[in-house]
């Protein structure tokens, strides 16, 4: 693929890594809780159709993320790319949005025969203007970023994590009960509105860069506690959301095996990802590396229900 005159050399070629979707149903959520927000980070409109955006390396090394308006093009190279197929993503110049210095994300591969992926030297006539370069979010450290990463990653693995929670775990009240009101006898179960929050451990594979890690190997610690306030605004506030409306992205809805679907939406401060046809996971800012079970009880299918019907779903 060319570079573009403003930001990779003249003639020089860009040597395509990988590649992701930013669109309204599809983005990195390390961008932004919503995808207007997504593209704002990336100094972007939030044009309906969306972008893909291809990480590669210059001749030099550099590392560069190129925008491009051919959402299907990089759609068709991601299928193949999971297939185990080869695609040689080379995009139009025509359907270049801009070329950014750095990546967003993660990537785990180099191209050959060129320098280590590294930074661009700043452009000499940007008089110090120039974009900061992209980088992704810092693992050792907790924030909205590593949360959302978190939570898409628990999505893309949800089977490993959710095997993780058994009978014995106790659960957050969905519907924001106080423990008085669901504290009894019986013990908590996944079908079951318990009394208690059970925290998985595991911040290193929730916070990490690739979601292809997968939890930690073993099961997750959990520990008891009365139901963390911080879940009760989470599904408060996402209850809100069906009166409401968010802005596009904020609320998401992807296949999931079965008749289910997958739901990820962000609030401030929160990421859930939940299957309709199962419980659902809160993170949240306030506890670093945590995962937080929510058990279905009575309210939590109907809040995953109102949350399909408004998200945005892939075309």
């Amino acid at each position: 693929m060319a570079g573009t005159d403003d930001t990779v050399a003249d003639n020089d070629a860009l040597y395509v890594l990988t590649a992701v979707l930013l669109t309204p149903a599809q983005f990195p959520g390390v961008l932004g809780d919503d995808y207007p927000a997504a593209c704002a980070a990336l100094r972007l409109e939030p044009y309906a159709e969306g972008y893909g955006l291809v990480m590669g390396q210059d001749g030099d090394g550099a590392r560069w993320t190129v925008v491009i308006d051919d959402v299907s093009l990089v759609a068709v190279a991601i299928a193949s790319w999971d297939c185990g197929m080869e695609y040689d993503l080379s995009p139009d110049d025509r359907s270049v949005v801009s070329a950014l210095p750095g990546w967003p994300l993660a990537v785990a591969v180099a191209a050959p025969g060129v320098p280590a992926p590294h930074d661009p030297a700043p452009d000499p006539g940007a008089d110090g203007e120039d974009p900061a370069p992209l980088s992704p979010p810092d693992t050792e450290v907790w924030g909205p970023a590593q949360r959302r990463l978190g939570a898409d990653a628990i999505a893309s693995q949800w089977a490993q994590w959710r095997g993780q929670i058994d009978d014995a775990t106790a659960f957050a009240p969905p519907g924001g009960e106080s423990t008085a009101d669901t504290e009894g006898g019986a013990s908590a179960g996944p079908d079951r509105a318990g009394a208690e929050t059970g925290a998985g451990s595991g911040a290193a594979a929730v916070a990490g860069t690739e979601a292809e890690d997968g939890p930690e190997s073993g099961p997750c610690a959990t520990r008891a506690s009365v139901a963390h306030p911080g879940v009760r605004r989470a599904l408060a506030e996402a209850r809100a959301y069906a009166d409401e409306p968010p802005p596009p992205g904020r609320v998401r809805s992807s296949f999931a095996p079965g008749d289910a679907r997958m739901i990820r939406a962000d609030g401030p401060g929160w990421s859930m990802v939940a299957r309709t046809d199962d419980i659902a996971f809160v993170l949240l800012d306030e506890m670093p590396g945590e995962i937080l079970p929510v058990g279905r009880g009575t309210e939590l299918p109907g809040l995953l229900t109102a949350l399909d019907a408004l998200a945005v779903r892939p075309s």
